[in-house]
């Protein structure tokens, strides 16, 4: 939690949740294009897919599902699917940018040892292309999972795929959101945990839709669901660096922290450190770090970032 404050991850949370809400519209009504392009003569193979896209966000999922939503909105207009491209490029991509940011801040990656724009921009669109693979893997998945068998089975199955899907893809949304400078294996742990989270929140936001909006009247109802479409989105993103953050805390060693300064810990001088380094812009720049009660501390001093050539 220190961590996670003092790399002012809030606010990097709230800004992923920003670029995530104005993605995912045009996201849905581009893919409901390209199947309304691509398979119109296979309704029932568009249905699946529909069905395992909105039900990653069960809180308004649903809502889009109905008559008159967003499900409807499967024009084979060139205008509609060059507009939704463009909004999707320009959402997609605040959302990646913001990612790759938020996983840098937190490993406290020197500006200077930070992808360039171009492999920025090479890195959200392979994010682009994981959350696809996560909607493809998930309705194959479903499709299997839900084949027959008793009711109990069924949920237990779906559970379990629901992790198999969500474990490799948070893995791999990790590693290409996190600066090369960063091993693998120390962001396994973290992706691990964020799936796990990942996968409550969802049968959290389907337990709300199912007990709580049921009932509610239709204007309400879609009040309820922006809102709480937002709140999904944040607390997706605040799951996903709290995890992001936990890689750092375990992989460093940044603990025990002071609730209160002073004294300052040992962790609490490092944390402070690399968060003084982290603006570095320059390879010219020289920072030096001091404490009181102690000699200059550099970079040296906390666990190395293993900086590779052209990073």
């Amino acid at each position: 939690m220190k961590k996670y404050g003092d790399d002012g991850c809030g606010s990097l949370a709230a800004l992923l949740a920003y670029y995530g809400f104005l993605s995912l519209f045009p996201l849905l009504l581009l893919l409901f294009t390209l199947l309304g392009l691509l398979f119109g003569h296979d309704a029932a193979l568009q249905q699946r897919v529909i069905h395992s896209a909105l039900a990653q966000f069960p809180v308004v999922g649903k809502q889009l599902a109905r008559p008159g939503g967003i499900s409807s909105l499967k024009s084979t207009s060139a205008i509609g699917l060059v507009a939704s491209v463009a909004i999707l490029v320009w959402g997609s991509l605040g959302v990646t940018q913001a990612g790759q940011r938020a996983m840098a801040d937190a490993w406290n990656v020197p500006h200077v040892a930070r992808p360039g724009i171009l492999p920025r921009l090479a890195r959200s669109l392979g994010f682009l292309g994981v959350l696809v693979l996560d909607v493809v893997v998930s309705t194959v998945m479903a499709g299997f999972v839900t084949s027959g068998g008793p009711a109990v089975g069924t949920v237990i199955a779906v559970v379990i795929a629901g992790l198999v899907i969500n474990i490799p893809l948070f893995i791999l949304g990790f590693r290409i959101l996190t600066p090369k400078t960063v091993a693998t294996a120390k962001l396994i742990e973290g992706a691990v945990v964020a799936a796990i989270g990942w996968s409550l929140l969802q049968y959290g936001g389907t337990w709300l839709v199912t007990h709580e909006l049921r009932h509610a009247s239709q204007l309400y109802g879609y009040f309820a669901s922006i809102l709480g479409l937002l709140s999904f989105l944040y607390l997706a993103a605040v799951i996903t660096l709290y995890a992001a953050e936990s890689n750092v805390v375990r992989t460093r060693r940044l603990y025990p922290r002071s609730m209160v300064q002073p004294p300052l810990t040992v962790a609490d001088e490092a944390v402070l450190t690399a968060i003084a380094l982290q603006s570095q812009r320059r390879t010219e720049q020289l920072i030096e770090v001091t404490f009181p009660e102690a000699d200059v501390t550099s970079s040296e001093d906390i666990a190395p970032l293993d900086l590779e050539e052209g990073d």
